[in-house]
């Protein structure tokens, strides 16, 4: 869940060792010592552990059962180097034949699945990710209507460095066996696969679902499910997805690729703003002047004045910003520019998840933005004090662990790999099979990764055969537009009719 599109940080942590020429008996005990793996210094995880629950989903109650487990992660030579923690929700008395089973995966990289799980899709929720929603406010779970698991049993998985997951080998050993693009695709492939077997459900429909960074992963776990592991799949929906870091770019690139895909996410702000209704009324003009007068008058570049003062103008008028100041920066607004001076008269500064998600600036009157982004430092306490609650003491998982719904030092240190796009392993996972569908899901208002980076990807792609097989929704809100209960009964009834075609 950590901002998707300009979240590539370097490697910060560096090791140096200086070797002695000889070395005392102590010192090599010590050597010894600090050689072991991390499999020698941690705890056993408590075994799987099950609990049976129901909740009101779409209106009837459902009777279920929420299992917390693990799967071991093994390296080529059957050494143990990690153990992924999932929680999954399964409903007794189906025949796997006819029950389909969703994996979940949320993004960052760093970010547990817990934001699906107690946010969007799973039988409970705690609030938040909504304006008001704040981090005092007491993590209590409620039946969740807008649930999926009345039509798929649901797998939540943690990757490595996330939830209670946790590695078993060396730094080094972690970084390349966890904490990069395509290590990440085979251990969790394997994941899923582990637990189909673990559990007898290979026979079962099996779909995916990923947030984010999630939506990265999920194509290209897709694929490679389906030919080197041996696993169809039989849907994919794609949640806020970055699909693609090459059109996201960079705010000063030559492209105007950057600038068209960020503002109809600023347009819908604003008209939100106003009262007007995101639909495709309102936001189909926004997007085909993008296709048209936008590009023509951005190419133009400044050195023409009458295109960058025709550019400048819609732009204001569409972000709702001061037109002297859109002018000033020939028309290009930035993300940040955009979310500190849409409220700047009210001391209030927006969030790159949901630019109507505010909060008070903390030194309105510094020239440097010294603040976090208001809607991700209010969710992760709720999140992690429910979910730490629902293992430990509802479920009765016992660990003595430290749960990271967010990992800062996971996101730091993966090693991200852009050269392998998910857009093309999405073309080739819909390419041979035939009965695959993809919900690509977005909330109009999100600047993280931007509705329109998608529908440009969608447009440009084949339609395999049938034009349906790729369906874009879009609904008010942010990055986490399912915390809006509107929003979230939409997508659950989107991607129902997908499940059962």
């Amino acid at each position: 869940m950590l901002r998707c599109s300009k979240l590539a940080l370097g490697l910060l942590l560096a090791t140096s060792a200086i070797t002695p020429a000889v070395l005392h008996a102590d010192d090599e005990a010590s050597e010894a010592k600090a050689s072991k793996s991390a499999d020698d210094a941690l705890p056993p995880l408590p075994a799987d552990k099950s609990i049976s629950q129901s909740a009101v989903i779409g209106g009837k109650s459902v009777n279920y059962t929420a299992t917390v487990g693990t799967i071991p992660v093994k390296d080529a030579k059957g050494k143990l180097i990690g153990e992924v923690v999932y929680t999954a929700y399964t409903v007794p008395g189906k025949r796997a034949e006819n029950r389909p089973v969703t994996f979940a995966f949320n993004g960052g990289p760093g970010a547990a699945s817990v934001y699906l799980n107690l946010g969007a899709i799973g039988p409970k929720r705690v609030a938040f990710g909504a304006q008001g929603d704040s981090p005092s406010d007491p993590a209590v779970l409620r039946d969740n209507p807008n649930s999926w698991l009345d039509f798929t049993d649901l797998v939540f998985i943690d990757p490595i460095g996330t939830g209670f997951s946790r590695t078993r080998a060396d730094e080094e050993t972690t970084k390349k066996e966890f904490y990069a693009a395509d290590a990440d695709i085979h251990y969790l492939s394997r994941v899923v696969y582990d637990w189909l077997v673990k559990e007898g459900r290979l026979s079962s429909p099996k779909y995916l679902t990923g947030e984010s960074y999630g939506g990265y992963r999920l194509p290209r776990l897709a694929y490679y499910l389906q030919t080197q592991i041996g696993v169809g799949i039989s849907g994919m929906t794609l949640v806020s997805p970055y699909l693609d870091p090459a059109a996201i770019g960079d705010e000063t690139a030559l492209s105007p690729l950057p600038w068209m895909i960020n503002l109809p996410a600023m347009a819908a702000g604003n008209f939100e703003r106003q009262g007007k209704p995101l639909d495709e009324t309102t936001m189909g003009p926004v997007e085909q002047y993008l296709r048209t007068q936008y590009v023509a008058d951005f190419l133009a570049g400044p050195k023409d004045k009458a295109a960058t003062d025709r550019l400048s103008a819609r732009v204001a008028e569409l972000t709702g910003l001061d037109p002297a100041l859109v002018r000033r920066m020939n028309g290009r607004v930035d993300i940040a520019t955009y979310l500190r001076e849409i409220r700047r008269s009210q001391g209030l500064v927006g969030s790159v998840y949901d630019s109507n998600f505010t909060a008070y600036d903390p030194f309105p009157a510094s020239a440097d933005q010294e603040y976090n982004d208001p809607l991700l430092t209010t969710l992760i306490a709720p999140t992690t004090s429910a979910m730490v609650d629902f293992v430990t003491r509802q479920v009765g998982w016992k660990v003595d662990a430290r749960y990271n719904a967010l990992s800062y030092s996971v996101n730091e240190a993966w090693d991200r790999d852009n050269t392998d796009s998910p857009v093309q392993d999405l073309r080739k996972a819909i390419s041979i099979d035939p009965k695959m569908t993809v919900d690509i899901v977005h909330g109009w208002d999100d600047l993280s990764c931007p509705f329109f980076a998608s529908q440009l990807i969608i447009d440009q792609m084949p339609d395999f055969g049938n034009a349906n097989r790729v369906h874009l929704h879009k609904y008010p809100g942010g990055h986490m537009f399912y915390a809006r209960q509107d929003s979230g009964a939409a997508l659950r009834r989107d991607v129902m009719a997908s499940y059962l075609k």
